[in-house]
């Protein structure tokens, strides 16, 4: 039976992408290749326990949602996270994945919606960035920016622009919750007119930073 080395298992509201507010079970797996400095689940690079993804799937039935979120630290990092992923859409869960941008995406089941990472100066880890994975982006794809500055701002736009990412898929633009006022990055984006969605994430205005929340 393979088996995925997973940090905790849990139900609550989606807060970020196109799935914000729906009620998901997420499936956190340990272990992260990259070190950015904002990150807010640090507890997942170690640790956790090895769970059979029959066992993984029976608890996402169980948890009586459609929603299933896979995330980390970085999921694609274990080769099983694949196979966990197409077992949950043979079973009819709408599946999303969120993962670095750092990991090749190719091989990941089609019909899942993968939230992509594409990481600024400010995480410390835009050499990190593959941009393979841009190519390979559908309608049903999504893209995420984390800023922490202006500096990051700036270097974002310009990508998006250049590369016409908005034509590709949703791109998204968030604020480092601890370096960046939402209502600064909410003032650049209608000043430009940029072609990106803002977010902030729910689950930290509802919960703060509650792991398993």
């Amino acid at each position: 039976m393979k088996r995925l080395k997973v940090t905790e298992t849990f139900t609550s509201l989606q807060g970020e992408a196109l799935a914000s507010g729906w009620p998901t079970f997420f499936i956190r797996l340990t272990g992260c290749p990259l070190r950015c400095t904002w990150c807010d689940t640090a507890y997942a690079f170690s640790g956790g326990a090895w769970q059979g993804i029959d066992d993984l799937i029976g608890l996402a039935q169980a948890s009586g949602v459609r929603h299933v979120c896979v995330t980390g630290g970085e999921p694609l990092a274990q080769a099983s996270c694949l196979d966990l992923l197409a077992a949950l859409c043979d079973t009819g869960f709408e599946v999303s994945l969120e993962t670095s941008g750092a990991l090749d995406i190719a091989a990941v089941d089609p019909r899942v919606s993968r939230v992509v990472d594409v990481k600024p100066p400010g995480s410390g880890e835009s050499q990190r960035n593959r941009a393979e994975n841009l190519e390979l982006l559908t309608e049903r794809d999504q893209l995420k920016f984390v800023l922490r500055d202006r500096f990051d701002y700036d270097w974002s736009r310009q990508r998006v622009l250049d590369q016409a990412l908005h034509e590709r898929c949703t791109v998204w633009f968030s604020p480092s919750a601890e370096d960046l006022p939402a209502t600064q990055l909410a003032d650049w984006i209608v000043e430009d007119r940029l072609p990106v969605r803002m977010q902030v994430q729910l689950h930290k205005l509802l919960w703060g930073g509650e792991a398993g929340r």
